[in-house]
Formats: C-alpha cells, structure tokens, sequence
C-alpha cells in the first residue's frame, strides 16, 4: 500500500511543478508577446489600452514598422549592419582568445597564469560604471570609436566569463590526447586548432550565445564609445526615436524592439540544444 502511495505522491508533485514552471515560462514570454502586438497598434491605442489585442479602430498594420526604419536622417539598415559587424567581430574576438587562454592557463600550472585566472573571475564583478568615462576618454584617444575597432573593447569586457567557462571544460580534457598529438609532431597551435579547438564547440556555442545576447543588446558601451555622428547601432537607433519635448512614438518604438529581438531568438532556437551540454561541461571543475 504504501508503494502506490508514494508513487502517486510523486505524479503529484511532478504535475504541480510542471504547472508551476509552465506559468514561469508563460511569465517570461509575456513581454516579448505584448511588444509584438503592440507593435500593430496606434499610437493612442498603446497609451490607453496597452494589454488589448488590436481591433479594426486600434490596427495600424505595418506602418510603425515603416515609421520606425525611416524615421530621422539615418537609415536603419546601417544601424542594423553596423550592430552585426560590432557583434560578430566581438564575439568571434572572444571565442578565440579566450578559449586559447583558458587552455594555456588549464595547461601551464603557474602562479602568473592562477593569477590572470582569478583576475579575469574577479573582472566578472566590477560594476562598469566604474570604469566607463575613463573608457570613453580612452577610447577616443585610441581610436577605438569605430564598429572595426569596439570590438577589442569587448574583448576585454567578455573575457572574464568566457575564460571562467573554458577553464572547467578544458580541465575536463584528458591531456593524454593532447600527449598524442605532440607524440604524432603536432605543435601547440596545431594541437589547439586540430585538437582541442573542435572538442569545444558545445562550450563554444554556449558562450557565444551568452556573448551575442549582451552585445546584440547593449546599448551604453556604443552610446559611449562610439562616434555618433557616423556609426549607430539598433539601441542607439531605437533611442533616437524620441520626438521634441520628451516624446515617443510608441508603435514604432515597440516595432523596432520586436525586430531587434528576433535574430537573437532564431539564433537561440537554433543552437539551444548545445548550451545546456556546454553549461555542463563548463562546470565540471572550477
């Protein structure tokens, strides 16, 4: 008797989580439905009746849209390219010379390399605020203002999770492939490229979702770092949507969000089976 008894208890418990994490999920999902309903809706609708869905007074179709990409003298195509190069330069900058660092320091038992370990894990803590109009000064000093060269600023932001992550799974590795390789005459760049460079793509698709959302989204590092008068990107573009006094235009505002969002989800959708398998591994040693 007392078997069933447990055995229903648990179909309980599991039924009440299940529901319970199903309005979670639903919780989080909300923001992002209500933008894109918005976003088909007037102006006045938005401000009156925010929750509503658009009826045939309150439906503007596509013209927020429109509104919101010609909107002011700069296109928002460019801003659009120009939030592609920053980000896919960045995180391909900090896939790259992470993980080689995060390998060279698994591999080098030295105090200088614990050092630069705990440093870049300590750098995960400290507020950017701290350190952001010394940054733009010095970023207009070294000409680091344009979409080609941000992404070195990036670099030395995102190192210190991705180093932090790379570490647990590279110590994971048995060295003795990586003994193979140097016996078959492998150098140690060879041997990163050909040897422990493809053993780390689920961790490397982990991080560089994790990379893409934060730069995707940024919008104070570009807004402080970046020539304004030449290069926008989609935050910035988003931002400047204001009107005179204060005003925003809510629909289009709301359709520029919604465009924002949808590469990172299609991305995200894409590549969601790798990240719990490289959050994982990441984490088998610290």
């Amino acid at each position: 008797m007392q078997r069933p008894l447990r055995k229903k208890k648990r179909d309980i418990g599991g039924i009440v989580l299940t529901v319970l994490f199903s309005l979670v999920c639903i919780l989080y999902v909300m923001p992002i439905v209500e933008v894109l309903i918005n976003s088909f809706k007037t102006h006045s609708a938005i401000n009156t009746d925010t929750f509503a869905l658009p009826n045939a007074g309150t439906f503007a179709g596509t013209s927020n849209y429109v509104k919101g990409m010609t909107f002011g003298n700069y296109p928002f195509w460019k801003s659009a390219l120009y939030s592609v190069i920053i980000t896919v330069l960045s995180t391909a900058l900090i896939l790259l010379f992470t993980s080689m660092a995060a390998w060279y320091i698994s591999r080098v038992n030295s105090v200088l390399c614990r050092v630069i370990y705990y440093l870049c894990v300590f750098s995960m803590v400290v507020p950017f605020q701290m350190v952001m109009f010394t940054l733009s000064k010095t970023a207009d000093t070294l000409k680091l203002n344009t979409p080609w060269t941000i992404p070195v600023i990036y670099l030395g932001f995102g190192a210190g999770l991705a180093v932090f992550m790379f570490t647990g799974f590279v110590k994971a590795i048995p060295l003795d492939i990586e003994e193979a390789a140097a016996i078959d005459g492998c150098g140690p760049l060879r041997t990163y490229f050909s040897v422990v460079l493809p053993m780390l793509k689920p961790t490397m698709i982990s991080v560089g979702i994790l990379e893409i959302m934060w730069i995707w989204n940024d919008y104070l590092l570009p807004y402080l770092v970046l020539d304004r008068t030449n290069y926008l990107t989609i935050p910035i573009h988003i931002q400047y949507l204001k009107g005179s006094y204060g005003t925003v235009d809510l629909g289009a505002t709301m359709a520029l969000i919604f465009l924002s969002i949808v590469p990172v989800i299609i991305f995200y959708l894409c590549c969601q089976k790798y990240i719990i398998k490289g959050v994982a591994a990441g984490a088998v040693k610290g």
